[in-house]
C-alpha cells in the first residue's frame, strides 16, 4: 500500500509544480521568510547545546557506519538506474548545462576575511556546473523544485587536501538554505527510502519524523525558472582560516528568460531550464554575487547540524566576490561529454577553507568513490580541467 500511496503523493506534487507559478512568487513574499522563523524556533527547540566553540567539530561513533551506508545504497541506485556508459551523478544528477565563467575576488574585503581563496584580489576562470536533483533525470517539470550550482575554480595557487587535482577549489551550493538531512545518519536513512523509490516517507515516517525538515525544505523547494536566476547556498560550513567558519552563497545579480512554455496543462518542453540558460546566454552574459557568512555563535550558527539556517541577524551575508559567465554556447555534445569527466568535490580545495561538520567530512570519500565509480561505468577518465579546453 506504500507503493502507491508515494505515488499519488508524487503526481499530486506534479501537478502543484504546474499551478505554482501563478500562486507562489505571492506565497514566498508574504508568507516564506515568517514560516522559516516559526520552524526553525521549532527545531531549535529540541535540540541540545553542545557547547562547541567557533568552528569547533564534534566526531560522532556513528559517522562511518553512516557513510559506509550511504556510499553502498546511493551505488546500487547508480547501478539500478543507469546503463554501462552512460551513468549519471549519484546526486545533482541532470546536467542542465556546463558554462564557462571567471571569479573575480573583491579588494575591500574585511581583513579577517582575506583568506586563502580571498586573500588577493584577482580574477580566476571557473567552469559552473547548474544541475537538477537525483537520484533521476526528469522531465525538469517533473522534478521535486531543486538546483544546485557547482564552482570548479581553476588556477589557484597552494596545497590543496586532495592529491587528484592540483590547482582547483570546488564550491556548490542548493537552492534551499538548509540541506535535505540534518547529519550524515539521517542521509543514510534518505538514501534508503530513496533506493526503494519512496523517499517522501524518510519525512513522513511517523517512527521516525523529518517532518520539520520536510517543510523546511518545501519552503524554498518550489518550481524553477531558469538555473541562472536562483540563489544557492551551501548549506553546510567550511574553514575561513583557522579558527573561523563560514557559509557561502552564490545570488544572481542579472534579469534571466523565465518562460515556462505549456504551463499549466499543456506539453511543456522537457529541458525547459536548459532552453531558458541557452535563450539567456545568446543574449549576453550573467554575474552572481559570491557571499560570505561568519559563524559568530557556535550553538544558534552550529557545525554539525545542517538542518539549522544560520541567523542573518547574527551575522549577515558580505561580498566577497563576483562570478561572471559571459555570453557563450555551451549546449553541445561535446561539452556534456567534458562535464561526466569532472569531478566536483568540496575537498578538492585550499587548506584554509576544508569542509566542517559530519556531512562535510562524509563528502570526502562519498564523493570520491562515487565519481569513480562514475568514471569506471563510464570507461572513461578523470580529467583536472585548466580551462583552456576547446568543443569543436
Amino acid at each position: 500500500m506504500l507503493r502507491p500511496l508515494h505515488r499519488l503523493l508524487v503526481k499530486l506534487l506534479e501537478v502543484e509544480r504546474r499551478l505554482e507559478p501563478f500562486f507562489r512568487p505571492q506565497v514566498n513574499h508574504l508568507l516564506r521568510e515568517p514560516a522559516a522563523v516559526v520552524l526553525q524556533w521549532l527545531i531549535n527547540a529540541r535540540r541540545e547545546d553542545e557547547c562547541l566553540q567557533i568552528a569547533e567539530e564534534r566526531i560522532y561513533e556513528w559517522e562511518e557506519q553512516a557513510l559506509d551506508d550511504i556510499i553502498q545504497l546511493m551505488s546500487q541506485q547508480m547501478r539500478g538506474r543507469f546503463a554501462p556508459g552512460k551513468f549519471e551523478r549519484g546526486g545533482n544528477t541532470k546536467t542542465h548545462g556546463l558554462v564557462r565563467g571567471t571569479v573575480v575576488i573583491r579588494d575591500d574585503l574585511p581583513a579577517r576575511m582575506r583568506v586563502g581563496l580571498f586573500a588577493t584580489a584577482r580574477s580566476y576562470p571557473a567552469w559552473i556546473r547548474f544541475s537538477g536533483p537525483g537520484p533521476d533525470v526528469p522531465r525538469d517539470i517533473q522534478d521535486v523544485g531543486f538546483g544546485s550550482m557547482a564552482l570548479k575554480i581553476m588556477d589557484v595557487p597552494g596545497p590543496k587536501i586532495m592529491d587528484d587535482e592540483r590547482f582547483t577549489q570546488d564550491m556548490m551550493g542548493v537552492v534551499t538554505p538548509t540541506f535535505v538531512t540534518r547529519n550524515a545518519r539521517d542521509n543514510a536513512k534518505l538514501q534508503d527510502w530513496s533506493l526503494r523509490n519512496m523517499p517522501i516517507y524518510y519525512f513522513l515516517n511517523p517512527f521516525d519524523s523529518h517532518l520539520l525538515d520536510f517543510l523546511m525544505q518545501g519552503l524554498w523547494n518550489e518550481t524553477q525558472y531558469n538555473p541562472l536566476g536562483q540563489r544557492y547556498y551551501s548549506c553546510v560550513p567550511y574553514l575561513l582560516g583557522e579558527g573561523q567558519a563560514m557559509q557561502y552563497s552564490f545570488v544572481p545579480l542579472t534579469p534571466v528568460v523565465r518562460d515556462i512554455p505549456g504551463v499549466p496543462f499543456g506539453r511543456v518542453p522537457d529541458n525547459y531550464l536548459r532552453d531558458n540558460m541557452v535563450r539567456t546566454l545568446d543574449a549576453g552574459g550573467v554575474e552572481f554575487d559570491l557571499m560570505l557568512q561568519l559563524q559568530t555563535d557556535a550553538h544558534r550558527m552550529p557545525i554539525e547540524n545542517a538542518g539549522v539556517r544560520w541567523p542573518e541577524k547574527l551575522s549577515p551575508f558580505i561580498s566577497a566576490a563576483t562570478i561572471r559567465i559571459p555570453r557563450q554556447t555551451f549546449n553541445t555534445p561535446a561539452q556534456f561529454d567534458f562535464t561526466r569527466q569532472l569531478t566536483i568535490n568540496p575537498w578538492h580545495c585550499l587548506h584554509e577553507h576544508r569542509p566542517l561538520g559530519n556531512q562535510g567530512r562524509a563528502r570526502r570519500r562519498m564523493y570520491y568513490e562515487l565519481s569513480r565509480l562514475r568514471i569506471a561505468e563510464n570507461r572513461t577518465e578523470h580529467r583536472e580541467p585548466t580551462g583552456d579546453e576547446v568543443f569543436e
